[in-house]
């Protein structure tokens, strides 16, 4: 295939993708939005496997792995259960940060390959871009493994710190940047693996400090950075479809952690910088053991039955137990008694960005009855009962009170303000953050000590 013409397709798969992220702005278009990344995805490939024009043995081997990791992939993301999909998405993440460092190494030590020049005499713009890449993508493996420990629970969610922390971060900082500069001008390959190598630890440093209540921006950060790995490494091997998606995928996962920090109340430059919060006073101090008012499934129908309003405020524990489904039955059972229903979703509910927008999607529920923390948290003094099934953090009251909580300053969804609150969880355990949660002990507060789908199922019985 002809320069000109793979520049066009590449152009054709460049703009699917952009309508591709479109679609994915909203759970009534992101099936179309995924249907045309797959086909933008689909015509690259073939595009740069006819654009070889050489079917060497070399070739074969590409598409013997190429078919491995396929179905690799895919019996991965067939089997995946939702509550695993940010362990998921931080370990893909990691992969492409490493592929975008297994490219740069073959590039520097066999650059006439990539027509970059020969080894000792490698171009400098490519120098550079090759170094940006690999560099980005030690930092992307490094820290997107650290993410999936906390994330599966391997590793303690709670910030992990010492002390001189970021100046060692600013000093290693300052060490790469060095060390891209006498590689570009000595080209040296003990400066190229210094490169690598500390890299890969600042990767490591800069996630650890980071709690368990900012995992959700960590993640959209990651996958920031896995984009500009590709778009870097796209410039290295002159490919116009690699770096138009990296690009995109760099830039729309920056903008959606600028979206979530403004959301939390958190600074953009610190998340990226690592380890906010993260000092000796945030961590958690262990669970208090107060009274709490707990009831039964017939006391929670009971009261939203007599209610003329109820908002549903859905957390990681519904999705744990899956009982989205549960859920949008006992809904509908409300909803023909003629109670007012909506869902309230915090911008970091559950553990990835979306992750409970999915989840009452999947269930069906209307797109018209769900409602971000902005548009909603003034409802919730107007409403007589909000059932919190599984959110903690999100609703914790301490996060405008107490200013050596990881979460202080983190706007919360009201639930408190509401006449009654139905709190659905297994136990008065900490949520991911490592805090306890105030909202368990107000007055308002009727605690519900079940498995969510459990108690969502006897509730709906007690409804009939």
């Amino acid at each position: 295939m002809s320069p000109n013409l793979s520049a066009i397709f590449y152009l054709i798969s460049g703009i699917l993708f952009i309508f591709a992220l479109r679609g994915l702005s909203s759970p009534e278009t992101s099936r179309q939005g995924n249907f045309l990344g797959i086909l933008g995805m689909a015509i690259a490939i073939i595009v740069t496997f006819l654009s070889i024009g050489n079917f060497s043995t070399g070739i074969i081997y590409v598409l013997i792995f190429l078919v491995i990791g396929g179905s690799i992939g895919a019996f991965i993301a067939f089997k995946i259960p939702m509550t695993d999909m940010p362990q998921l998405v931080a370990g893909f993440h990691s992969l492409v940060g490493l592929a975008a460092v297994f490219v740069a190494i073959a590039a520097f030590l066999k650059p006439e390959v990539f027509n970059l020049g020969t080894t000792g005499n490698i171009k400098l713009a490519s120098l550079i871009e090759m170094s940006i890449g690999a560099s980005i993508g030690a930092i992307t493996f490094s820290g997107s493994i650290i993410a999936f420990l906390k994330l599966q629970g391997l590793m303690s969610g709670s910030p992990i710190t010492f002390k001189g922390q970021h100046l060692l971060n600013a000093l290693i900082g300052l060490s790469i940047i060095i060390l891209i500069y006498y590689l570009c001008v000595t080209q040296s390959s003990n400066f190229f693996w210094s490169l690598i190598t500390i890299s890969f630890l600042i990767g490591f440093l800069l996630i650890i400090p980071i709690g368990g209540a900012d995992m959700p921006v960590v993640i959209s950060m990651l996958n920031s950075y896995s984009g500009w790995a590709a778009a870097g490494i796209g410039f290295t091997l002159e490919n116009s479809a690699l770096i138009i998606t990296g690009a995109l995928v760099g830039s729309s996962g920056a903008i959606l952690s600028y979206i979530m920090c403004k959301g939390m109340n958190r600074s953009f430059f610190n998340v990226i910088l690592g380890g906010w919060g993260a000092t000796e006073q945030s961590l958690s101090k262990g669970t208090e053991q107060r009274p709490v008012k707990s009831g039964n499934a017939e006391d929670a129908a009971f009261l939203m039955k007599n209610a003329s309003s109820v908002i549903i405020v859905p957390g990681y524990g519904m999705a744990v137990a899956q009982a989205q489904h549960a859920l949008r039955e006992m809904v509908d059972s409300l909803k023909k008694n003629g109670i007012k229903v909506s869902y309230a979703i915090h911008p970091v509910a559950g553990r990835m960005p979306g992750h409970m927008n999915v989840l009452l999607a999947e269930a069906n529920v209307p797109y018209d009855e769900v409602f971000e923390l902005d548009d909603i948290n003034n409802d919730f003094a107007n409403s007589d009962v909000a059932f919190v099934i599984g959110a903690n953090d999100v609703t914790n009251p301490i996060a405008k009170t107490d200013p050596q909580s990881p979460i202080y300053g983190m706007p919360i969804l009201d639930v408190e303000k509401c006449k009654s609150v139905l709190f659905v969880k297994r136990s008065l355990s900490p949520g991911y953050a490592g805090i306890d949660n105030e909202l368990f002990y107000r007055n308002n507060t009727l605690m519900l000590f079940a498995d969510a789908k459990k108690m969502t199922e006897d509730i709906i019985k007690n409804l009939d």
